[in-house]
């Protein structure tokens, strides 16, 4: 995620960090070379184009720029409520941090529920981010990291965990039947939070309506040259170039929004949201809590 002042009219137009220009520059440069041959060749070999100009891209453009925004505003519901979630997640980490530190007496039993649930966070990202969140989730619980790491579902398995050691702390006599339902509470927002991310993850926006908004900003910025050349000259090229960087800009920005989880520069921070986990629970704790998590050139991971 990028967190950053906004910046300077000039240097407005020399940011690439967080920005779509790197990965659409090449439909950016191919059009406007290609906007230049197609006026070459209208002018070399006199071609009569007809006196439409462009009136009919001007319409096909708005019905275009409609469906992309459509197609980025799903998205962008998408990197919200993702976002959302993993705010929610924070939240009931910390209730179960002070729920739990007010009815669990064993030291032993509170802290090992707790590393825990900062493991399950751990876990959590790394099943999104499709990576191993083995190495973190050990600093938390140690070797017995091994037996969740190789199931299918490490974070479900962790909250299957603590609800296992909320049980057994009930059957010992050292909760009572309130106490278990309080934690019992939590670690099912816990796991709700887990399953809204997991829907988001595993539901893409329909790959059909994304190849058409594709198709469609192929050819209108194929054509477009043709209905610019006779009135624009060589202005053409520019246009054909503007309307690519916007086209395209909105596609690229669209399908980095549409999975949240990754670690492109528009994805969740979510290492410093597990961050912002583990400082809540050692705080609980009354442990010394680590750092926050710097950004990187503004550049939070």
């Amino acid at each position: 995620m990028i967190v950053r002042p906004r910046p300077g009219f000039l240097r407005l137009f020399f940011i690439m960090r967080g920005s779509v220009v790197p990965r659409i520059l090449p439909q950016i440069l191919g059009f406007g070379v290609y906007g230049a041959l197609v006026v070459l060749a209208v002018r070399a070999l006199e071609l009569d184009l007809g006196n439409a100009g462009p009136a009919p891209f001007a319409l096909l453009g708005v019905a275009l720029s409609i469906y992309l925004g459509f197609r980025n505003n799903a998205a962008y519901d998408r990197w919200w409520e993702a976002r959302k979630l993993w705010g929610q997640l924070v939240f009931d980490i910390r209730n179960l941090a002070r729920a739990s530190t007010g009815l669990i007496g064993d030291r032993v039993e509170l802290r090992g529920l707790l590393m825990e649930a900062i493991a399950f966070c751990h876990f959590l990202r790394g099943l999104l981010r499709r990576v191993d969140a083995t190495t973190e989730a050990r600093a938390f619980i140690g070797e017995e990291v091994e037996s969740a790491a190789k199931l299918a579902n490490p974070p479900d398995a962790m909250v299957r965990r603590m609800g296992e050691r909320a049980a057994a702390l009930y059957k010992a006599g050292a909760l009572d039947i309130m106490g278990y339902r309080i934690l019992d509470e939590r670690l099912s927002e816990i796991a709700a939070a887990q399953a809204g991310c997991e829907r988001i993850m595993g539901t893409p926006l329909p790959f059909a309506y994304t190849l058409l908004l594709q198709r469609t900003a192929y050819i209108f910025c194929l054509l477009l040259p043709f209905g610019l050349a006779s009135t624009a000259g060589w202005a053409t090229p520019l246009f054909t170039a503007l309307i690519a960087y916007t086209f395209f800009g909105l596609d690229a920005l669209s399908e980095e929004l549409e999975d949240p989880f990754g670690t492109e520069a528009n994805d969740l921070a979510l290492d410093g949201l597990c961050r912002v986990c583990e400082i809540s629970v050692f705080e609980a704790l009354g442990e010394p809590p680590p750092k926050m998590i710097p950004a990187e050139k503004f550049y939070f991971s």
